[in-house]
């Protein structure tokens, strides 16, 4: 195994282009452990730690560019206004150490359905900036996964950034685990509202092949909100339309058994998780427009 250690991003994407088969390593969480157990065995590792903008990251008006290696950590302390979901879902990832050293772009790189980061970057609405020596694109979320630990990266292609929707309204997590710590999820689900078009997004992990969205129940829910007029009203979500969306969401799942849960088990709790995920972010808009508009 070669090791190759680019000192700026031209190098990087240089490296790249030569060795295609090259594994990009910056964290290394995930790539070390399928190392060190022997589940993968690369030609070429290309080590990107040299390159300091991968770190960086930049609030904009609307949106924020996360370098592809901004640890866990500083997510945590430092864009949990803009990014409340992610913010969330940073907390959940392994242990101290790994949240030091892990970062957004190994989790898209590996692009494994129980990765953290996944459904809080499909509940919000997020574009995965790749580039090569080709030129740079931006890949929206939703057209990111391909397949099981598969994504829209070319051969020669690089993360270099996430841009992520700043939040403009109540966004929530919650993971399912086998303990509270150090785990791989079970499943997760993320949820955020989006009060400015009126509209919900939803992300799924560890249920299907790939990370989901539950796009029926959103349809679902956009449609009862609207009729409803809950929005303008501020009032409590019907029972029933939480309900309706929470089995939706589960129905949208097409999870396997494994050694961490069965299939049944995962519907369930995604179906639990999305009615609790629904509740709380209703009850926190609710709150903030009583706050700002006087509603009851």
């Amino acid at each position: 195994m070669d090791f190759l250690r680019p000192a700026s991003w031209e190098e990087a994407l240089a490296a790249k282009a030569e060795h295609p088969t090259a594994v990009p390593i910056a964290g290394g969480t995930d790539v070390m452990v399928e190392i060190n157990f022997d589940h993968r065995r690369p030609e070429y590792l290309l080590d990107l730690n040299r390159v300091g903008e991968l770190t960086d990251w930049e609030v904009g008006e609307d949106s924020v560019r996360l370098g592809a290696s901004v640890p866990y950590t500083h997510i945590m302390e430092n864009l949990r206004g803009e990014l409340p979901g992610l913010a969330l879902a940073s907390h959940t990832v392994a242990s101290p150490q790994i949240r030091n050293r892990g970062g957004v772009g190994g989790n898209l790189g590996t692009a494994s359905p129980a990765g953290d980061a996944h459904p809080a970057l499909l509940a919000a609405g997020a574009e995965v900036e790749v580039e090569s020596v080709r030129g740079s694109r931006l890949i929206p979320i939703d057209e990111f996964y391909t397949g099981v630990k598969r994504n829209a990266l070319a051969a020669d292609e690089l993360i270099r950034a996430v841009h992520v929707k700043k939040a403009d309204g109540p966004q929530q997590y919650s993971k399912v685990g086998t303990r509270n710590a150090m785990v791989i999820a079970v499943c997760a689900f993320g949820l955020a509202l989006h009060p400015q078009t009126r509209t919900v997004r939803t992300g799924i992990g560890s249920a299907a092949p790939t990370p989901v969205r539950a796009k029926a129940a959103e349809e679902f829910l956009n449609a009862a909100l609207e009729e409803g007029g809950f929005w303008d009203n501020g009032k409590i979500i019907t029972p029933s339309v939480v309900k309706q969306f929470a089995d939706l969401c589960a129905a949208s799942c097409n999870p396997i058994d494994d050694v961490r849960g069965t299939a049944s088990y995962r519907r369930h709790a995604v179906s639990i998780m999305a009615r609790r995920t629904l509740t709380w972010t209703w009850e926190s808009y609710r709150g903030t427009a009583a706050r700002t508009e006087g509603v009851a």
